[in-house]
């Protein structure tokens, strides 16, 4: 088991860290990164460290202007609507990025026996952040590249999934024990959208990490109704949300892979009990499937009480003992 956004500003520890120092700039230290992604592992006792970083981290590292702007996210400073944008994106090279080389190793020197998880942006989350110019209700402009202009959208993505990949491979050759892949505004797409825009650079990023033999996962919101294609796609891991009950998630997500999931997040400032049932609930509908990372249905809430999330660690392991 482990948290999505276990590393973060859930944690007063993290707060004090990152007091007065931007995001980007955060994710660009070895030694902050290095610290920010061991705090949960030393005060919960989780299975898995998750790496700290943001999605957009390769996007700026290639030249992109954009900005993390605490209460709204990324910012892009020229969107990308047009075939000139998108020959803005190059690929990403290891000389790019060699503070993610740095702090992985850092990290799996500390981390010992336990794995540590690298993750990047998938392609359709981050085309939806460079198009629109930041986060988006209802991806108007997104939708209508997409539809509209199906040769530049197809450039576009293929550029973005080389330069995930790009991102990905840094991470595993560097160390790391498994990745995750992170699709955030992809369930506002429709299956048949998703099978034709989104599937073919999803599945060519899993295919190409095949070599490296490490656990590949994929997450998205709300894809309740994308999970069959979600499973298509090449991850060894399939993570559902909250809003699908784990055994009916597995079903959807189909045989030969495990299920990543799924308490909802908001439970977690319920009183305890209810914590528990839904907890215990969860952990006996994973017991049918093929395989089961206890996981919340998305990342922990800021202003999650750690102790709740401590309590929960240690619930788990007690009730998985066996």
């Amino acid at each position: 088991m482990w948290f999505m956004r276990q590393a973060g500003r859930s944690l007063p520890e993290y707060r004090r860290v990152r007091a007065d120092v931007p995001m980007l700039e955060a994710c660009a230290r070895p030694d902050m990164i290095t610290e920010i992604t061991m705090q949960p592992v030393r005060r919960y006792g989780v299975d898995a460290a998750i790496f700290f970083s943001d999605i957009v981290v390769p996007l700026k590292a290639i030249g992109i202007d954009l900005d993390i702007k605490p209460g709204v996210g990324p910012v892009v400073g020229e969107p990308i609507r047009d075939a000139g944008g998108v020959k803005r994106l190059r690929e990403i090279e290891p000389d790019d990025i060699p503070f993610i080389r740095e702090a992985v190793g850092q990290l799996t020197g500390e981390l010992g026996d336990t794995p540590l998880i690298g993750f990047a942006g998938a392609p359709f989350t981050l085309a939806s952040y460079l198009i629109e110019g930041g986060p988006s209700k209802n991806h108007e402009h997104t939708k209508a590249l997409m539809y509209g202009e199906p040769e530049l959208w197809d450039e576009l993505m293929r550029r973005l999934a080389s330069i995930t990949l790009g991102f990905l491979r840094t991470q595993i050759e560097a160390g790391a024990s498994a990745v995750q892949l992170f699709d955030s505004w992809v369930g506002v797409l429709s299956a048949e959208d998703y099978r034709t825009s989104v599937l073919p650079y999803t599945s060519w990023i899993f295919g190409q990490l095949a070599e490296y033999e490490v656990p590949r996962i994929h997450f998205g919101v709300g894809t309740g109704e994308l999970l069959g294609l979600l499973g298509e796609a090449g991850a060894d891991v399939v993570g559902a949300d909250w809003r699908v009950p784990l055994e009916q998630a597995a079903e959807r997500i189909g045989t030969g892979k495990a299920v990543q999931g799924n308490l909802d997040p908001a439970a977690l400032f319920a009183p305890w009990e209810v914590v528990a049932e839904r907890t215990r609930d969860i952990l006996a509908r994973g017991r049918g499937t093929e395989g089961h990372v206890f996981n919340l249905g998305h990342g922990v809430l800021p202003s999650t009480d750690p102790d709740q999330l401590q309590r929960l660690t240690e619930f788990v392991h007690e009730q998985t003992a066996s």
